[in-house]
């Protein structure tokens, strides 16, 4: 085997430290982000948020500087023989990892608009009903039925067998496993397991006679038959109260002949017995899982001043950081100055930390600027006006990688007067209109809905009348389509529309 040197010349890229963690930072949600800043106050001494020091004696005046951090930060660089230049995000950087299903700005299954925080007022009214709104749902499902448990005279066993089955609801106040699942659990014998089941057999029928009605069912024809049996009694009741015992199917494919012939009931009080059953709620533990929804907090606030649309940073989601100038002081005043001092790389790190929340926050704010630029339709006439939007379009414009748009509308969030979105939400693809335009994705969705919303329940549209309905308005869209949207839409198809 011949041994021989070869010269070989190649370009790579290589990520700094520095710019790793600003492209990480980047992409985590405002949650995330906090978690991120929490773990780094815990372990950089030299970084702490402006509310969390305070000179309060005249010793530890005398010794602040009179400059501010930011202004120092420079000299102390210059100490150290480093620079502290922030890292440019181009497109060399983020090249590599780009998201397959948005590579071209094309939708998602779940691209519709993210309304966690509904309200009537605009982004610029005051929140206190906002606020008060969350408070009310954050009492979970297990603390409400637990206060109701506690104005109840009861044994403490039966009181203990409630808690057990309270614990085991899921977030829809569906009772998961079994009542004989829940007894082998907790026994260790045959004896002492139907002891425990007969225990738990009474502690249901307590459970479900708490509020709201139809808590602890074992399945949906329990649940309704739970929340009817509140009802005032009537014919109509009690057919209601048969068809969820045993003809739900029949309802959902809106049967009338076979349910008629199933209930013996004639066609005015079976209409009067699905009335009864529209109203009712499938899900009873559905306004207790609301809070999690209501806690989505944006990161951008468009507001409508005049004919201007302001664009700002929720100052509330921003973390206000900075140098801890005590220790900054200190590291100074050591011998060899700060590049000599084992907490010069952690000072070092926690400038770097707080340029790239900085830059994060101004992607952000830079990103949503243009989405509201190239959207403007949308703040003033609703998703009707939205435009299709691509990835690279803002990308060209703000002179960024795709890869770093994907990034920055990835769950983050736009406060305006329709409610708060997902900036993901204000991308679509275009559908061909007869004048040669362009009609965006959201656009046809919203106009789907309309006419599905304006139709005759007892003839509702099919996917292909709508398609035609779209058709006579200029838009192209295949039948195909139109289910596929309506499907995005958890609308049901005609059949299932049409009213008994």
């Amino acid at each position: 085997m011949k041994q021989t040197l070869q010269v070989r010349l190649s370009q790579h890229l290589a990520l700094t430290p520095q710019l790793q963690q600003s492209i990480r930072l980047l992409q985590l949600s405002t949650l995330e982000l906090h978690q991120e800043v929490e773990q780094m106050l815990a372990s950089n001494p030299l970084l702490e948020t402006e509310e969390e020091f305070t000179v309060s004696t005249p010793e530890l005046a005398a010794n602040a500087p009179a400059e501010s951090s930011a202004e120092s930060a420079p000299t102390e660089a210059e100490s150290a023989g480093e620079t502290t230049e922030a890292p440019e995000l181009n497109a060399e950087d983020f090249g590599g990892t780009e998201r397959e299903d948005w590579e071209n700005g094309t939708e998602r299954d779940d691209f519709d608009g993210i309304r966690e925080l509904p309200s009537n007022a605009g982004p610029g009214s005051d929140d206190d009903g906002e606020r008060e709104s969350q408070e009310t749902t954050e009492t979970s499902l297990a603390e409400h039925l637990t206060q109701q448990l506690a104005g109840l005279t009861l044994s403490p066993a039966d009181r203990a067998a409630v808690r057990v089955l309270i614990e085991s609801l899921n977030e829809d106040g569906y009772l998961e496993d079994t009542l004989d699942e829940i007894a082998a659990a907790l026994s260790d014998d045959a004896e002492s397991h139907e002891e425990v089941l007969d225990a738990l057999r009474i502690a249901l029928k307590l459970l479900q006679s708490l509020e709201p009605a139809g808590i602890g069912a074992r399945g949906l024809s329990e649940c309704l038959v739970l929340q009817l049996r509140g009802c005032p009694k009537c014919p109509a009741q009690v057919v209601a109260i048969l068809i969820c015992k045993s003809h739900l199917e029949l309802l959902a494919r809106r049967d009338m002949r076979r349910l008629m012939a199933e209930t013996g009931a004639d066609e005015a009080t079976l209409r009067e017995a699905q009335g009864l059953i529209t109203q009712l709620e499938p899900k009873p533990g559905r306004r207790f899982a609301a809070g999690a929804a209501a806690a989505i907090v944006p990161d951008v606030i468009v507001r409508k001043v005049g004919r201007e649309l302001r664009v700002m940073l929720n100052p509330e989601v921003a973390p206000k950081l900075r140098i801890n100038e005590l220790y900054a002081n200190a590291l100074r005043a050591t011998r060899g100055g700060i590049s000599n001092s084992p907490l010069g790389g952690q000072l070092q790190e926690a400038r770097w930390f707080i340029k790239n929340i900085q830059q994060r926050f101004d992607t952000i704010l830079r990103v949503s600027q243009a989405i509201v630029e190239r959207q403007r339709g949308f703040f003033t006439h609703g998703e009707l006006a939205m435009k299709p939007l691509v990835l690279r379009e803002i990308a060209d414009e703000l002179g960024l990688h795709e890869s770093t748009i994907s990034r920055v509308t990835t769950a983050k969030y736009m406060a305006t007067s329709w409610g708060t979105f997902e900036l993901k939400y204000f991308f679509g693809s275009g559908l061909s209109t007869e004048a040669g335009g362009e009609a965006s994705s959201t656009a046809v969705r919203a106009l789907i809905k309309q006419f599905v919303a304006a139709e005759d329940i007892k003839k509702p549209l099919s996917d292909s009348a709508l398609a035609a309905m779209l058709d006579e308005q200029g838009i192209q869209c295949a039948r195909r389509t139109v289910a596929k949207y309506r499907e995005a839409m958890k609308i049901a198809p005609a059949n299932l529309r049409k009213a008994m």
